[in-house]
């Protein structure tokens, strides 16, 4: 195996799965895909319902942690990311967002040409094998399965009329141009199989002689070329105990993909961050850029939990013969509630009618336990989870020593901004005003998630300062853009590095109004094309 490469990418997740699909596709360029995790053979992973047993375990999630946050009562959150082929498209709950068309309008008017709206839905739909078929709006030729769901409940109808009640139209596709509404989540399955980018993207390809995909390959840091401190030559990588590296080709590329945890790590333990971090964390500055580790954001979910007098996935998880039930409606039919991604009903509303597109997303589950993961609450109930869409706070991620196997300092900063807390007051009084709508209220005996006799704004606030948790959104920390503070350009370049992109999430200008897993993958499919069209003009 030669150790010289025309593209190394770093990172074998939703957008580094999609790069090494379009970069192999011509077998004269020779690919190689660097994954730290191992490969995707743990039978959960592909199971929808398998993130219960993939979260919080050691082989599969990074099991990162936030440091204490003040406005959360200084609570530290668990941070799951997927570690193994696939990244956290194979952990995640399996649901298909875009985001909103204003989203990546607004990116393009921040400067960053070629990312708007029109550039790139054609890049959603590429990627996208919909169940329903190809449209102006979705694709049926690509990789990506994305798929009807495939269990349904009396209170999940409930909470959907519920929310027709309140104002919330219903929604045929919350994908469209407009994003407003109530509807079943579309979910990256097919057949009750989960599809991962992995499954998506690399499986069909992996056999591609041009294409070396090398698993449990924790990257140490950048290579650079001798007699230029900042042109990048190789990557630097352990496996099995071995330190090794891999080179580029005269005009080839290392390309970050290990997400806006991994990829501003990889940056600063190489010496590319700001300068008074990487004192502190014991690593020479190779050259100063501000904005490495930066401007984070995530989305926070608060997630209020409602005992019903009706049963729930809860009664049927706590009995034996409910278990039984389910592993049998899965086994025979590849249906039941084994085949559901991490919520049922997705909601996009405006928690104030002047505004002019949603700002808070609710994912509906017609169960409940404590946090994602953990045992079912012993009686029947629902968690009705509402997300602030484009929170104001910004944190951040920084290394705490040159060791590439430590964890970052991760700082999300929630609830920070002003504008935040006023948001998730009103998510909360949204979420309850629901519960007493006709279609629901019958069902509801009581409100599980309290603070105070939740009366007043600071008693709502309270609830999201004790309950909340992240919906596994983190992104922006190598954040693109054409001011002094951006990590990449528009054509995702690292700034004032050769050779060096970085595609996955981090790039985000701003955390889009939604789930992040579909940004991602469009996110690979635009640098492919940015990579091979310079390759073109070379």
């Amino acid at each position: 195996m030669t150790d010289n490469y025309d593209y190394i990418i770093a990172g074998a997740g939703s957008a580094g799965c999609v790069l090494a699909n379009r970069l192999s596709a011509d077998p004269t360029v020779r690919v190689l895909l660097l994954e730290a995790g191992g490969p995707d053979n743990n039978p959960w992973i592909h199971i929808p319902v398998g993130y219960f047993k993939t979260l919080h375990n050691k082989k599969t999630d990074w099991c990162y942690k936030t440091q204490s946050e003040p406005e959360l009562e200084g609570r530290s959150l668990d941070w799951p990311r997927g570690k193994g082929l696939g990244g956290s498209s194979s952990i995640n709950g399996l649901l298909y967002v875009r985001g909103q068309k204003e989203d990546y309008d607004g990116w393009a008017q921040a400067g960053n040409s070629g990312w708007s709206y029109d550039d790139v839905l054609p890049l959603f739909k590429r990627s996208e094998s919909y169940e329903l078929g190809a449209s102006d709006l979705h694709g049926a030729d690509g990789g990506l399965a994305v798929s009807k769901i495939r269990a349904k409940s009396k209170i999940s109808e409930a909470f959907i009329q519920s929310a027709v009640e309140m104002g919330v139209p219903f929604t045929d596709d919350y994908n469209g141009e407009d994003q407003e509404g109530v509807a079943y989540f579309d979910q990256t399955a097919r057949k009750g199989l989960r599809c991962s980018s992995a499954k998506a993207f690399l499986k069909p390809i992996k056999n591609r002689p041009n294409l070396t995909i090398q698993t449990h390959a924790h990257i140490t840091k950048l290579a650079f070329k001798s007699d230029d401190e900042r042109a990048v030559s190789g990557i630097c990588y352990q496996t099995k105990g071995r330190d090794c590296e891999a080179k580029i080709n005269a005009g080839g590329e290392v390309i970050l993909s290990a997400g806006a945890i991994g990829s501003p790590q990889i940056l600063e333990l190489s010496g590319i961050g700001q300068g008074r971090v990487l004192q502190k964390a014991g690593i020479a500055t190779r050259h100063e850029l501000q904005g490495v580790g930066e401007a984070l954001q995530d989305h926070l979910q608060i997630r209020l939990v409602f005992e019903t007098n009706v049963p729930t996935l809860n009664d049927m998880i706590n009995s034996t013969f409910g278990k039984l039930s389910i592993g049998m409606q899965y086994a025979l039919f590849r249906g039941g509630p084994m085949s559901l991604g991490a919520s049922q009903v997705a909601i996009f509303a405006k928690s104030m009618k002047s505004l002019e597109t949603p700002d808070i997303q609710f994912h509906f589950q017609p169960l409940s336990a404590d946090k994602p993961g953990l045992e079912m609450h012993p009686f029947s109930g629902f968690t009705s989870s509402v997300c602030q869409l484009r929170p104001e706070s910004r944190g951040h991620i920084h290394i705490n020593s040159p060791d590439p196997h430590a964890h970052p300092d991760i700082f999300a900063n929630y609830l920070s901004a002003t504008a935040d807390q006023l948001c998730a007051i009103r998510a909360v009084k949204f979420a309850r005003d629901m519960t007493k709508m006709p279609s629901l209220a019958p069902y509801v005996v009581r409100e599980h998630t309290v603070c105070g006799d939740m009366a007043s704004d600071e008693d709502m606030l309270n609830v999201a300062r004790r309950y909340a948790q992240t919906i596994y959104h983190p992104t922006s920390t190598c954040r693109m853009g054409i001011d002094n503070t951006a990590v990449v350009d528009p054509q995702l370049r690292v700034y004032g590095i050769q050779n060096l992109r970085i595609a996955d999430a981090s790039i985000m200008p701003a955390i889009v109004s939604g789930n992040t897993n579909a940004p991602a993958i469009m996110i690979g499919e635009k640098a492919a094309d940015l990579i091979l069209k310079d390759r073109k003009s070379a």
